[in-house]
């Protein structure tokens, strides 16, 4: 099955970033930390048009560190400067400042040599939806300047907000891109919270987290479910949904019958990654340059 997810105010955010290209000095690009390329919308490149760029990791606090040192050194090679950032708690300003003055240098400094002072950098803020733009912003502008909410789509248009006397941001609508190729792409979209849940089963994307958490994260998982083993081959569906039945029952997941209730057992996995209770997880990893 091929995911399809281009909502009519998608392809609209895609015109009103490339209207306002021409006010931008440099792009920050906010990035899931814990799935940076499946997060990174394929069109940006095309649509930016060579603007000098920042990438950001956000929510490194639940991504595996040694996985984001690995991104970091992924982007570097790409020509691109990236930086884990916690938009929910952290306090990222003075970092991504200092590093759009960086990217802006030969600019700015041909302003102070023709005695000219610095204006404000323009940044435009892209990401797709869920990936914490408007908490980034409000963190940013010290105060609630933009619209936050827990599920994808929630800015619906475009404002200017100033950080500080040194900045003015444009915050964007999340853009997603008009399908996946690759499934694996929209099914760790969907473990983190980037898609909504309606568009595919919840116990598809459990079954999906439940096989790379059980070949990369056993100890997590293990000690979270208090299991005692894993099974060997996650790529073995039968043991896999046992698994999961396993985790259903020991969280009294049960319908009449005693039965396991999947749907809701899947949830709860879902629910327990997203908020970092199987500690910090990276569901993906950069292939070698």
């Amino acid at each position: 099955m091929t995911i399809q997810w281009f909502p009519g105010h998608m392809t609209r955010a895609r015109r009103q970033i490339q209207a306002k290209l021409k006010l931008i000095d440099v792009a920050v690009e906010l990035l899931d930390a814990r799935i940076p390329l499946s997060s990174r919308n394929p069109m940006i490149d095309d649509i930016l048009s060579g603007k000098p760029r920042l990438v950001l990791l956000n929510k490194s606090d639940l991504a595996d560190p040694a996985a984001t040192a690995q991104w970091i050194e992924y982007f570097a090679g790409r020509g691109l400067k990236a930086l884990p950032v916690n938009a929910a708690s952290g306090n990222p300003s003075k970092d991504i400042l200092a590093r759009c003055k960086e990217l802006l240098a030969d600019k700015i400094e041909k302003q102070l040599s023709k005695g000219m002072k610095p204006r404000s950098i323009r940044a435009l803020i892209v990401g797709i939806p869920n990936v914490g733009k408007s908490t980034l912003i409000n963190k940013l502008a010290g105060r609630k300047a933009a619209i936050t909410g827990d599920k994808p789509g929630v800015t619906k248009g475009q404002q200017w907000i100033r950080v500080g006397n040194e900045m003015e941001l444009l915050d964007t609508p999340g853009i997603l891109w008009p399908k996946f190729e690759d499934q694996d792409v929209g099914m760790r979209l969907a473990a983190t919270g980037a898609i909504k849940e309606t568009i595919l089963h919840p116990e598809e994307i459990a079954l999906f987290t439940l096989r790379y958490l059980a070949a990369h994260y056993a100890d997590a998982l293990k000690g979270r479910y208090a299991l005692d083993s894993v099974p060997d081959d996650p790529s073995d569906t039968d043991e896999m949904v046992k698994l999961m039945e396993n985790i259903g029952r020991k969280r009294g997941a049960l319908m009449s019958g005693g039965r396991v209730d999947l749907e809701k057992t899947s949830l709860l996995v879902l629910r327990e990654l997203r908020a970092g209770k199987l500690g910090r997880i990276t569901l993906e990893n950069p292939a070698p340059l």
